[in-house]
């Protein structure tokens, strides 16, 4: 159960209102922030896990702990395209002349929200909660699947990784070189050897601070703090019930700061909410609820009934929301909703675990059983109809607009059963007992299982492989788990043949999806396990070429060495529309930066007239 009581929500609000008071005395004056009569309703498709930085790793998961917790830097919220902007850094990292050491000041006067653990005190962010943050994530106990950020990255982080495996404990104390807090505001970085793609890492929620005090205070026997995240945050965990809805509400102590103008040049969505938001500090809404629907037709029926004040729609129920020249219904025009469209960061793709006894391995047979599965798959049509033309065929590992992203460049096999047939009988994959379906060279029954969560939309994509393959003769069945479920299997016990996953990136850099190939990350992002010394290498290499033209060759070299051994089927890069009601003020759909509830802002007069 969550450790935040209904109690203790009513005696943080009252002492929110307190503060607001003796900051605006005057009778009866409205909250000029964290006004506690605004609250801000949405729902997440999947389940969370849980809100502990360093273990966490699943995306609606993220969005919480970027809430509760700071990251050094985070996505510029109103620059189009993607930029980096300081968030509890003072401003961008001073690097060497050899690129190899990083100097980050830290902002002052940023605090923790108050907890039992700091015994009254205000607790001040230092740098050196990033040293014990950034260890943490490292630390084997905690086993985080973000480890790969940091490892073989800063001197004398891997020793000390290697001492703790040795002694069974990391040791916190210990100076280590290429991580410290060179004074209470200044954290140095330095690095093995250059590394253009760090800051992408820095973004990351996995790396936000987190207090040791509250680590050691309430963790678990693996040190995680899932169920009482204490951050700098403009947010607190106010309520949770796990898969079914969770509720923050606005932190009194978070520092002062007010929504950005509008970048030169912005478009008039971005210039609206600017102009809408002027003036106004963060956050300005007190309380936002979340809660979890995992099938399609309820989460629009939730938006259409008014108890969600913005919702992403799910594609397979674009046709009841645009019509044929893709404009909004009359039934949302009229209700003053509005529409806004990007293609995400995104790749969504299902990967085969090349260490299974049958997808895996790396010799001709299995590498034409891959292919062949590939190729019978009809991506087209799974476009055309269970994502209603919301998405588009992936060309190569790194999404459209994505630093990396090379225009001429597309390593998926075509649509072809016959191929695929030809691909099966050639190398042994044949009916040898006429049931319809194709037996493994050795006689055996060749069966496949593919992860696959209890909802209509992966029933839906479950129905395509399953007609897909058996026109080819092989057999399809599934593990049917919740989400958070399925991860544990794929990532934890290596459990899974084959799962049809997806990856979202806010760094705006295409190394964040090379990485998911790499073979150190096998078992953390690198879910199918794939090991390629030549990928390897070329990945090593590519980190040390700043984004341009000689990286992009190199990750195109990456992108060949995918196509020939088939560890993934590509999948789709997916467009999201998003509804938002005409209340809501200050929402600009950034790709990078999904569910930035700080920014918003809900027109009370308007929500009470209803438009």
């Amino acid at each position: 159960m969550n450790k935040v009581t209904r109690n203790g929500v009513r005696l943080l609000w009252a002492a929110a209102c307190v503060v607001l008071a003796y900051v605006a005395p005057q009778a009866n004056a409205a909250p000029a922030w964290e006004d506690p009569a605004k609250t801000l309703r949405v729902m997440f498709p999947v389940a969370e896990t849980g809100f502990d930085p360093a273990p966490s790793q699943d995306y609606y998961s993220a969005h919480v702990i970027r809430m509760i917790f700071d990251a050094l830097y985070v996505p510029d919220y109103l620059a189009r395209p993607f930029r980096v902007a300081p968030n509890t850094a003072a401003g961008m990292p001073k690097i060497s002349a050899d690129g190899r050491v990083w100097t980050i000041a830290i902002r002052k006067g940023i605090y923790f929200a108050d907890d039992p653990v700091f015994k009254g005190r205000r607790r001040e962010l230092t740098a050196q909660d990033y040293v014990y943050s950034f260890e943490r994530v490292v630390d084997p106990k905690v086993r985080s699947p973000n480890a790969y950020y940091l490892t073989g990255k800063l001197v004398g982080l891997d020793d000390a990784v290697a001492r703790a495996k040795a002694t069974g404990k990391f040791d916190y104390d210990a100076a280590i070189p290429g991580l410290r807090a060179l004074d209470r505001y200044t954290l140095q970085l330095t690095l093995v050897e250059p590394d253009y793609t760090l800051m992408n890492y820095l973004l990351q929620s996995a790396l936000s601070a987190v207090a040791r005090e509250v680590v050691e205070a309430y963790g678990d026997a693996n040190t995680w703090v899932m169920d009482h995240p204490v951050g700098t945050g403009p947010y607190k965990l106010a309520e949770w019930r796990r898969g079914q809805k969770m509720v923050l509400v606005a932190n009194p102590g978070y520092r002062e700061e007010y929504f950005p103008p509008a970048p030169p040049g912005a478009d008039a969505v971005t210039q609206a909410a600017a102009a809408a938001m002027k003036g106004k500090r963060l956050p300005q809404i007190g309380r936002v609820e979340i809660s979890i629907i995992e099938e399609s037709n309820p989460q629009l029926l939730a938006f259409g009934g008014g108890t969600l004040d913005y919702a992403n729609v799910p594609a397979d129920l674009i046709p009841k929301v645009l019509d044929r020249d893709g404009k909004l219904l009359p039934e949302y025009t009229s209700a003053g909703v509005t529409r806004q469209r990007v293609i995400q960061p995104a790749l969504t793709y299902t990967y085969f675990n090349l260490e299974d006894p049958v997808v895996g391995g790396l010799t001709p047979d299995r590498i034409a059983l891959r292919r062949a599965i590939v190729m019978a798959i009809n991506v087209d049509e799974y476009v055309a109809v269970n994502w209603q033309g919301q998405a588009r065929p992936a060309t190569q590992i790194v999404p459209p607009e994505m630093l990396g992203h090379i225009a001429d460049l597309n390593i998926r096999p075509p649509y072809d059963p016959a191929t695929a047939n030809a691909l099966l009988d050639r190398f042994g994959y044949k009916d040898r007992d006429g049931d319809g379906y194709r037996e493994l060279p050795d006689g055996s029954p060749l069966k496949l299982t593919m992860g696959s969560t209890p909802t209509v939309r992966d029933r839906d994509r479950d129905e395509l492989w399953v007609k897909n393959l058996r026109a080819v003769g092989i057999r399809l069945d599934f593990v049917k788990q919740k989400w958070p479920e399925l991860l544990k299997m794929a990532r934890d016990a290596n459990q899974l043949q084959m799962w049809g996953v997806g990856w979202i990136n806010n760094s705006g850099d295409g190394d964040a999806f090379v990485q998911l190939l790499y073979g150190p990350n096998a078992g953390q992002s690198n879910l199918a396990r794939f090991r390629n010394a030549e990928y390897d290498k070329l990945y090593v290499a590519s980190k040390r070429v700043p984004p341009g033209p000689a990286r992009d060759e190199l990750y195109r070299k990456m992108n060949q060495i995918a196509q020939a051994y088939t560890p993934w089927d590509l999948g789709i890069y997916r467009y999201e529309n998003t509804l938002v009601r005409p209340w809501v003020l200050g929402y600009v759909k950034n790709p990078a930066f999904e569910h930035p509830w700080k920014f918003f802002d809900i027109d009370l007069a308007r929500l009470k007239a209803g438009r």
